[in-house]
């Protein structure tokens, strides 16, 4: 069960969602937990996509219910299985029956952020040094760029401003330190802590998140709270990526035979419909191919599906329209279900939903995407994959009303969580180390360790084999998590070879797609 907030901010009303059943991934947390986030203030919006970051990690264990922190009804505590608040607004108005509740309940409790000076105040000063053996101490702005955990240094961008909050532990006997805020000069101070039933991030996670931060122990705790008796263990995804009309199909049955000789099922995302409407890569004459035009790739597909390979439906054309969208108009260069652009240095805009954006206009678009694998005589795929993970909130809730799974990474709007308006101008994205079934109503499979990119591609940075598997080492933190990449098959396949055996070596296991959709 979901739930989400009301217009008005009152009580929660029960959000239908999610319908679809969801596999067993762990033991599941019952009641649902309840998830509570600021809201007033000029950057009260923010404290809505952070909950919706806490929601979709959350789903991973089971129900939630989401409200204004403002709104919380005393002794509603006890009806869930654990209270997680991230203070995202300096001295947000608590009700005094939360702080009240908080102190009293002995159900798990995740605070992070601002405002725990008014629990401590609340049990007063020297009561809550008594119980919990530690009392905050103020904000550290020096550059903090790593986080230690469980032996990894996690990435904590250096130049977030906002600062760190300090501990200082009076009882070392009543408090665990789970992690080490690390400065630049080596020093150290407490990241997150517990002491009893409550555990204290020192910053909201959510913020310049990478495939190496330290939001990676956010997600790890949450186990604590919701399912302390989960197993260790250490899985593996890899996918193919932008297959299309135009791709060699020797490359896709060359990559097909090494990942089979290491027993290792793929997913492989394809496009349907190839176009080059400017003729950018043709001397200005336009190309379109379609797969049934394409017989030799269509049975290089049949190839991978029957050695393990499983399909993933990547957009229908991956581009948009006649239009740079943001880079050239061209099949898998550009983006599909939203309008972007780019500026000199190659940095993107997000401007928001396509002209003729709706929920009609994008299941229309998949419909004719699918009915081309139909007429190349090729099974329709059970997952799909939005384009450079980009889309309008229309187009996920069209795939939802299609597809059981997606494949990728996240972009949320704030609104989603609250039941109002749309506004494209606040997004937040998100990369997921498990499975999670997401506020678009889908389940979604992990990829969170990017791709292999030899050389820069206008916005996407360089990644070699050592920086994938460098980013699966640090997700090992994650007790049951996973370390999911993606490759393109026009590059040299040596370069996915010493990823695929890197991550193995790392302990993961690569298990097939199929075994994660519901």
């Amino acid at each position: 069960m979901f739930t989400s907030v009301q217009d008005d901010g009152s009580t929660p009303k029960e959000w239908k969602g999610p319908t679809k059943k969801k596999g067993p991934e762990n033991e599941v947390a019952s009641p649902p937990a309840l998830i509570l986030f600021d809201s007033t203030g000029p950057y009260g919006y923010l404290g809505e996509l952070y909950a919706m970051g806490t929601a979709n990690l959350v789903s991973h264990f089971g129900g939630w219910t989401a409200k204004r922190a403002t709104t919380y009804v005393c002794g509603e505590a006890q009806k869930f299985s654990a209270i997680l608040y991230f203070g995202s607004t300096y001295d947000e108005p608590l009700p005094t029956c939360l702080l009240d509740d908080v102190l009293l309940t002995n159900k798990p409790v995740i605070w992070g952020g601002f405002n725990i000076w008014q629990l401590t105040a609340r049990a007063g000063d020297s009561a809550f040094i008594a119980r919990y053996g530690w009392r905050w101490q103020g904000l550290d702005f020096s550059q903090v760029a790593q986080v230690r955990y469980k032996g990894q240094d996690l990435v904590r961008y250096a130049g977030n401003a906002s600062g760190v909050m300090q501990s200082l532990i009076s009882d070392a006997q009543k408090v665990t330190v789970l992690a080490q805020a690390v400065r630049a000069d080596g020093s150290t101070f407490p990241w997150a802590l517990r002491s009893g039933n409550l555990t204290y991030l020192s910053e909201i996670p959510f913020t310049y998140m990478s495939e190496e931060d330290r939001v990676l122990i956010f997600a790890d705790l949450l186990f604590d709270a919701l399912a302390p008796s989960t197993p260790e263990r250490h899985r593996a995804l890899v996918r193919l990526e932008d297959i299309n009309p135009s791709t060699d199909p020797d490359s896709l049955r060359a990559i097909a035979d090494y990942l089979c000789s290491r027993n290792v099922p793929f997913g492989f995302g394809v496009i349907p419909e190839y176009v080059d409407p400017l003729g950018y890569y043709n001397e200005g004459t336009p190309v379109h191919l379609t797969l049934k035009s394409s017989p030799e790739l269509v049975s290089a597909i049949q190839y991978l599906l029957s050695h393990g390979g499983v399909m993933v439906m990547h957009g229908r054309t991956h581009q948009w329209e006649d239009e740079l969208n943001p880079y050239t108009g061209v099949t898998a260069d550009d983006t599909e279900f939203f309008r972007v652009t780019h500026n000199e240095d190659y940095s993107i805009n997000f401007l928001g939903p396509l002209p003729k954006d709706s929920r009609g206009w994008a299941k229309d678009r998949i419909h004719k995407g699918q009915e081309l694998f139909s007429k190349a005589k090729l099974p329709a795929p059970k997952i799909f994959e939005f384009p450079h993970y980009t889309a309008s909130v229309n187009s996920q809730r069209a795939v939802a009303e299609l597809f059981d799974t997606r494949w990728e990474r996240a972009i949320y709007f704030g609104g989603l969580l609250t039941n109002t308006s749309i506004n494209s101008a606040h997004m937040f994205g998100q990369l997921f180390p498990y499975v999670v079934q997401d506020l678009y109503d889908t389940t979604v499979l992990p990829e969170n360790l990017g791709n292999i990119e030899p050389d820069q591609f206008y916005s996407y940075p360089r990644r070699l084999p050592e920086d994938i598997i460098r980013a699966a080492r640090k997700n090992r933190v994650v007790r049951d998590g996973f370390a999911s990449f993606y490759f393109h098959p026009f590059f040299d396949i040596q370069l996915l070879q010493q990823t695929v055996e890197g991550i193995q070596a790392e302990g993961f296991t690569f298990v097939s797609p199929n075994e994660l959709i519901p």
